[in-house]
């Protein structure tokens, strides 16, 4: 009941994303119109943050789940239906808007329940059920349009995964009632009014809401936060820029599907090792190391697309992005559960997942406006930068941020 509803959510989701560029050339965009819509799913994550705070703490973990699910139906409903690129790029941001509210009701259940000896290795794992989605989403997304010859039969799937998890939450134990909270403050640094850091408890916040929260944390948030942002903003382009590339290359939608699957499958492969990093050694070497894959193989991939090998290339490299993603499997939830307030995380988590999804946000309207305005070589190369940026902010913020235990 904590680890199968979001690979339901995933595995749904992980057979329509790939398809998402695919589906709004069909509707008539271009590239980087195709882009665009495909950042309307994080955009939708971005904005659903903030009333999925308020749901969490109003009804609970479960009911959230339920409601997110019911209007993941229509959003997918509405993605059949939709007879322009408008209205399915409306219908992909209400997809992003429950994605959000679902995987912050699981981070709020994990954080307040999850000893902080084992947390990483929970938060992995619980990445990992996200990242089994994603791996198997592809392929059966492939195969069901190499069955039915039409990519709708991916969201005909997605469908059916969204109606078995809301049936499932509804009728199965709930979590919430027999896993007792944990009540003991964590003891991450976090920030005054001044922005510097201080050691100690985290103090309990008050019933001010997100935006309140931002404030009371913005040195923490400001720093580590936008760290975390940039790695959200290079997993997110990985996600745009891989079905682009192929796009681009004009390799057809079961080959595109296939490539970004054998990504995810590296990836999925390397969660719970991600955990253990951070609960044997520290957060920061999971997370660095990541980056650095990440970044350098944006990088790579801009130097190849006009070569003679340049399909070649686009297989190797998403092999090395999805290593790279893989290493950091959990990082986010785990630097999120480390520094929010034990007895009341929701308005904290709420924050964390608003800045790191405006940097998830950010890189397809980056990608997009680059592609528009110069190439996609150029916004891969750029992502690839960012990458490397936010390799050297986790050097320098999480050893003055994270105990040194967990550091």
């Amino acid at each position: 009941m904590v680890y199968v509803p979001t690979v339901l959510f995933s595995l749904g989701e992980g057979a329509v994303i790939p398809l998402i560029p695919v589906l709004a050339t069909r509707l008539g965009a271009d590239v980087a119109s195709a882009a665009l819509v495909a950042a309307a799913l994080v955009v939708g994550q971005l904005v659903g943050n903030l009333p999925a705070g308020w749901a969490v703490a109003k009804i609970g973990e479960r009911y959230t789940m339920v409601a997110a699910g019911l209007v993941a139906m229509l959003a997918a409903v509405g993605m059949l239906l939709a007879p322009s690129l408008p209205l399915f790029a409306a219908a992909v941001f209400l997809l992003g808007f429950c994605a959000a509210a679902f995987g912050l009701a699981r981070h709020a259940f994990m954080t307040t329940r999850v000893p902080p000896r084992f947390r990483a290795r929970a938060l992995s794992l619980l990445g990992g059920s996200f990242r089994l989605g994603m791996f198997i989403g592809p392929f059966v997304a492939a195969a069901l349009i190499g069955l039915f010859g039409t990519e709708s039969a991916a969201i005909w799937f997605l469908l059916g995964c969204l109606a078995v998890l809301v049936v499932l939450v509804l009728v199965g134990p709930d979590p919430e009632r027999y896993i007792p909270p944990i009540t003991k403050p964590n003891t991450a640094a976090v920030a005054d009014d001044s922005g510097e850091p201080v050691s100690g408890a985290i103090p309990t916040v008050g019933g001010g809401g997100v935006f309140r929260t931002m404030w009371e944390y913005r040195g923490v948030l400001s720093r580590i936060g936008l760290s975390a942002a940039s790695l959200s903003a290079v997993r997110s382009a990985r996600q745009v820029v891989l079905p682009l590339w192929g796009v681009s290359l004009g390799l057809d939608a079961e080959t595109i599907a296939i490539v970004v699957g054998v990504s995810g499958a590296i990836d999925f492969a390397l969660f719970y090792a991600s955990g253990q990093v951070m609960d044997r050694f520290g957060r920061l070497w999971a997370a660095m190391p990541a980056m650095v894959l990440m970044g350098a193989g944006f990088l790579a991939l801009s130097l190849t697309h006009d070569l003679d090998a340049a399909t070649m290339w686009f297989g190797m490299l998403a092999v090395v992005l999805g290593v790279g993603n893989g290493l950091s499997s959990g990082i986010l939830l785990t630097l999120g559960a480390d520094l929010a307030p034990q007895r009341e995380p929701a308005t904290f988590l709420g924050s964390w997942r608003t800045l790191t999804d405006t940097g998830g946000a950010a890189a397809p309207l980056i990608v997009s406006g680059l592609t528009a305005a110069v190439s996609l070589p150029v916004a891969a190369a750029v992502m690839g930068a960012i990458g490397l940026l936010g390799a050297a902010g986790f050097i320098r913020w999480i050893p003055r941020y994270i105990p040194r235990k967990e550091r």
